[in-house]
């Protein structure tokens, strides 16, 4: 009688790169005869991958390998990954004792060997940046269903004043651009035509030989990829060469989101985001002029320290000139270890005013994205199938300018591109009534159990 194969759970937090990162994990495990699991009732490997970009993120990690005792067998393995793993460190082990590996970002290479040795009781940190770590060897498993999330660079030379990703995932790198094309080109074989380059400066991208443009077009003429997308750039980095190979590549989307953080030049100084307002909406322009019918999302930071209602208010009108699709709005949140830190302390923003000047703000984004949306009803646009929606009776659909729109369509469509005329909007998605299946579609595969 064989003996079963372990199992293995992963808990995912924050951004698209931790996605990915996952995806990797499961890649690896597999490789050397891990099971993964969907749920973590049982499962002999649990391990949590995490977000460490505002202190709300690391406080729920926290509170939830707490309820992770739950499912633990007596020989479950408990591990944190992640860029939260990486700032704290050996402090995960103080903090949760059934804790036995704390993994950052460019140590999951050796998850196999620690997992092994925390078989035997031992318990391990392994927080070393590895700057050509780029996991090449590594065959991810991938997950999402209709697209895949394909990172070009990781870490990050900014040094915004808030961001801790920098101190989290080390100094930016970025792979080789033949080796990028060369995942496309099996995502393809796996049956998926939508791929998101992703970087925490994704169009800083140079492989030394190769700039992001180049990269765009590589990518963009794969044969059998239908959609490119990216996230997130920087405004400093968008060259004329980036913005015509966007223009020029038909399979690339017209879809920018364009980090904004403020609308007011003295507080973007304070951050260290080193464009100012007017670069921001020169940025916005070329942008706009290239691409007709480009969709922008943005960041927007409300009550970094010292902002005054005057620099709050530029925001505010930055808002309304660019008019973004949508926006990630967010409270201030303070991390250890950056320059925000050694701010004055008077210039902290009342907890109040930060609460009242965000209202304000998703008020005015959201109004904003609602006149948009009112404005395509009676449009007709390809979408892709990507999911059932919460509700379950929908079908949940993605637009090229990135518009979620709902479906009333068979779970069998999920991974379809389909034509739809926008019926309805909520202010924030569409209804959308499918006209016919749109030429071309890429035959599915089943995504491999490795």
């Amino acid at each position: 009688m064989s003996t079963p194969r372990p199992t293995v759970y992963i808990e995912t937090y924050g951004c698209q790169m931790n996605v990915a990162d996952s995806e990797l994990m499961y890649g690896k495990l597999a490789a050397h005869g891990y099971d993964p699991v969907d749920a973590p009732d049982g499962a002999d490997v649990i391990l949590v991958n995490t977000c460490a970009i505002r202190e709300n993120a690391e406080t729920r990690v926290i509170g939830r390998l707490g309820e992770l005792r739950r499912y633990m067998k007596p020989d479950t393995i408990v591990g944190v990954t992640g860029c939260m793993a990486q700032r704290l460190g050996p402090r995960v082990l103080d903090q949760a004792k059934h804790v036995s590996l704390v993994v950052g970002p460019d140590g999951y290479r050796a998850l196999p060997s620690l997992l092994d040795g925390a078989r035997n009781g031992e318990r391990f940190t392994a927080t070393d940046f590895d700057l050509e770590e780029h996991y090449e060897d590594v065959v991810a498993r991938r997950f999402e269903g209709v697209k895949a999330w394909i990172p070009v660079q990781r870490g990050c030379d900014y040094r915004c004043t808030y961001c801790i990703v920098p101190y989290t995932r080390g100094p930016e790198r970025s792979r080789k651009l033949a080796d990028v094309v060369r995942e496309v080109q099996q995502v393809v074989e796996q049956g998926l035509s939508e791929v998101v380059l992703l970087g925490q400066t994704v169009n800083s991208y140079t492989d030394g030989t190769h700039d992001f443009a180049d990269l765009l077009r590589a990518v963009g003429a794969v044969d059998g990829i239908r959609r490119v997308r990216y996230t997130s750039p920087h405004p400093n980095d968008f060259s004329d060469r980036v913005i015509a190979a966007m223009a020029e590549t038909p399979t690339v989307c017209e879809h920018v989101h364009l980090p904004m953080q403020s609308g007011s030049t003295s507080m973007l100084k304070r951050m260290l985001r080193r464009y100012s307002r007017e670069e921001y909406l020169d940025c916005v322009a070329r942008l706009r002029a290239a691409i007709p019918g480009l969709a922008l999302t943005t960041d927007i930071i409300v009550g970094f320290p010292g902002e005054t209602d005057e620099e709050f208010e530029d925001t505010l009108s930055l808002c309304r000139e660019v008019r973004f699709d949508d926006a990630f709005m967010f409270k201030f949140s303070m991390r250890e270890g950056t320059p925000a830190t050694r701010m004055p302390v008077e210039w902290h923003v009342p907890d109040q005013v930060v609460s009242e000047r965000f209202d304000r703000l998703v008020a005015t984004v959201r109004g904003i994205s609602r006149e948009n949306n009112l404005a395509r009803l009676g449009d007709t646009m390809e979408v892709l199938i990507e999911k059932v929606a919460r509700d379950g009776e929908l079908l949940q659909a993605r637009s090229r300018d990135f518009k979620t729109v709902m479906v009333p369509a068979d779970a069998g469509a999920i991974g379809d591109y389909l034509t739809v005329t926008l019926t309805g909007t909520t202010g924030a998605t569409f209804t959308g009534t499918p006209q016919s299946v749109a030429a071309g579609v890429v035959e599915r595969k089943p995504l491999p159990m490795l």
